[in-house]
């Protein structure tokens, strides 16, 4: 893609902030979506939770990339917190939309995210992009958060739905968690490790996302993981590997139950997903397997 001006938001999150290093450093320009007034130049205001966008902030734009969400795993599932989790989603999704289509020129591409909780529980099946939403918590609200890019497919824009897997990076997300665990020596296998975990390197999740945007043909729901899931005990296996310690503490299927509640479900479940899209559309790994993802990290 010729350089352009792209908006972002969750640019301070762990796939965000390296989206925005990454086409900065190809000499794109970057719009900042922040929650508080405009400081700088490159910062577009927003309060996803009022459904309020800066629109003349998003002029010129060629792509929106909308990251945005309150963290699923962040804190113990109270109702007010599934809330929050549903309501950042849906309502800031919304917000998107419908500034981008209010612009009389539109962006060529929203790229809005989603992930692969939208299966649910896979068991050891493999599924693509072809697959039905699951039961629970977590497939209903990856529904409706796909739903509200709608004003924005009605305006004629290419909409993407980037269902994200487990992304490997040391500074964020599930991995940001596991890292300090394992070289301190007391990772393990969660549950009885035979649950399918669809990774994906940071690195190739980046790629992936620029992959989309230069894309024309790809559009509707994207599952941004790796070629090859593996198993939680194939995970553990290869942080014990890498990282040359030993993975001793196994967390068994009750012990999560009581720190995480609800959420313990989601962590135990297997969800075997193939980038179908991806693949078929050319799109190579650099880093298609666990313990490359993994080295990539620590890189």
């Amino acid at each position: 893609m010729p350089s352009s001006r792209i908006a972002v938001s969750g640019s301070s999150g762990l796939i965000g902030a390296a989206l925005v290093r990454s086409l900065r450093a190809d000499g794109h320009e970057v719009a900042r979506l922040v929650r508080r007034p405009a400081r700088t130049g490159d910062e577009v205001e927003w309060d996803p939770q009022r459904g309020y966008m800066d629109v003349a902030g998003l002029v010129g734009c060629d792509a929106i990339v909308h990251l945005a969400g309150a963290g699923v795993g962040d804190h113990r599932w109270t109702e007010a917190y599934k809330r929050e989790i549903r309501d950042s989603r849906v309502l800031g999704t919304a917000a998107v939309a419908e500034a981008v289509a209010s612009l009389d020129t539109p962006p060529r591409v929203l790229l809005s995210g989603s992930a692969i909780g939208f299966y649910g529980d896979t068991g050891s099946s493999p599924v693509d992009e072809s697959a039905p939403p699951g039961d629970g918590f977590l497939p209903s609200v990856c529904e409706e958060w796909e739903a509200a890019t709608a004003a924005a497919e009605e305006a004629g824009v290419r909409t993407v739905h980037a269902r994200t897997g487990l992304v490997v990076g040391r500074e964020g997300g599930a991995w940001g968690r596991l890292f300090p665990l394992f070289k301190a020596g007391l990772g393990g296998k969660l549950g009885n490790g035979r649950q399918y975990w669809s990774f994906i390197a940071l690195h190739d999740h980046v790629a992936a996302l620029r992959h989309i945007l230069d894309t024309e043909s790809l559009a509707g729901p994207v599952n941004l993981t790796g070629p090859r899931p593996v198993t939680n005990a194939e995970v553990t296996a290869a942080m014990g590997r890498v990282l040359r310690r030993p993975t001793l503490f196994p967390a068994p299927a009750p012990a999560l139950k009581l720190v995480l509640g609800e959420f313990a479900e989601d962590v135990l479940g297997s969800q075997r997903v193939i980038p179908a899209k991806l693949l078929d559309s050319g799109f190579s790994f650099a880093f298609p397997d666990i313990d490359g993802a993994i080295r990539a990290a620590l890189r």
